[in-house]
């Protein structure tokens, strides 16, 4: 059975069995997401066992679009909860809007009879009653408070809760594909991590963001790849740099440079008294490393 095919089929609470290999077929990527071999294996052992994955990595390493890219892959929905600074846990089972309940009373409002109108499902409601597998990303959760993590253990754990002011129980017939994204902002707890299989995604190296680029341009001169991939690289190591160029931001650049029509003369000559590279904002993001570069340039004009 393919993969495609575990987005609709049911296990009795839980997940398909270990060896139950025709279920599961292997992620190899997609036609417009490239994955390294570590970061397959990481998806397959997720999905097998059915634990959530934990992803982490530099900003613009494609932890966000994963996701996606695992739903395109099996057919299954995708169901995305945004982790804000203020963000509660509370907001991804349900919350009740008892202010609104007492103005419709007030009011006369014969809603009022039945509380479930106040009940506003949240993403995990969501995931645990879709009648279709779904991909479940929790996007960023390091920007929430330290206790947030902690505060879906048991849910993430049973796939299960209780809303207490209904008396209903909210119970995912079988887990679904939970994708967990953090750019380690703050560290997670210990408890919460034990629950998760853990991948971190490298920085691609050139081989690696070759085939990505090849993957958004192709077609593309390769003269003007290897270039724009040297000064890319060059600037990741410069020693002080506050916010490293990610590869997303290399797409992005190279989409102006083609934009603009930009000579490969331009690249292929540059002046090391100029060391900012034509069109850097998309490559360098905050003051800090403008200035950085300046000062560079300025040192290589200085010493002739």
């Amino acid at each position: 059975m393919a993969l495609a095919s575990l987005a609709k089929r049911t296990y009795p609470l839980g997940f398909p069995h270990v060896w139950d290999r025709q279920a599961m077929q292997r992620f190899e990527g997609t036609s417009s997401y490239v994955a390294g071999d570590d970061l397959k294996i990481a998806v397959n052992a997720a999905v097998l066992l059915r634990r959530p994955l934990l992803v982490k990595g530099e900003p613009g390493t494609g932890k966000t679009v994963l996701a996606q890219e695992i739903a395109d892959s099996i057919g299954a929905p995708l169901i995305e909860w945004n982790v804000k600074s203020t963000t509660r846990a509370q907001q991804g089972l349900y919350e009740y809007d008892a202010v609104a309940r007492l103005r419709d009373g007030q009011l006369g409002d014969p809603r009022v009879h039945e509380i479930g109108n106040y009940i506003k499902r949240g993403k995990l409601w969501d995931a645990f009653t879709s009648p279709q597998l779904p991909v479940l990303l929790i996007d960023e959760i390091d920007k929430a408070d330290i206790e947030f993590p902690n505060d879906l253990l048991q849910e993430l754990d049973r796939m299960s809760f209780d809303v207490y002011e209904t008396g209903e129980r909210i119970a995912a017939q079988e887990r679904p594909i939970v994708i967990i994204t953090s750019n380690n902002e703050k560290e997670l707890p210990d408890a919460f991590l034990r629950r998760c299989f853990f991948h971190y995604i490298k920085f691609p190296d050139r081989e690696t963001m070759q085939a990505i680029i090849d993957v958004h341009f192709p077609g593309i001169q390769k003269l003007l790849v290897t270039k724009a991939m040297e000064i890319f690289y060059e600037l990741r190591e410069v020693p002080g740099l506050k916010k490293k160029p990610s590869t997303s931001e290399l797409l992005d650049w190279l989409k102006l440079l083609l934009n603009e029509d930009m000579p490969i003369e331009v690249l292929q000559n540059r002046d090391p008294t100029r060391a900012i590279p034509p069109l850097h904002g998309a490559l360098l993001k905050n003051e800090a490393d403008v200035m950085l570069f300046e000062r560079l340039a300025f040192m290589a004009r200085r010493n002739g």
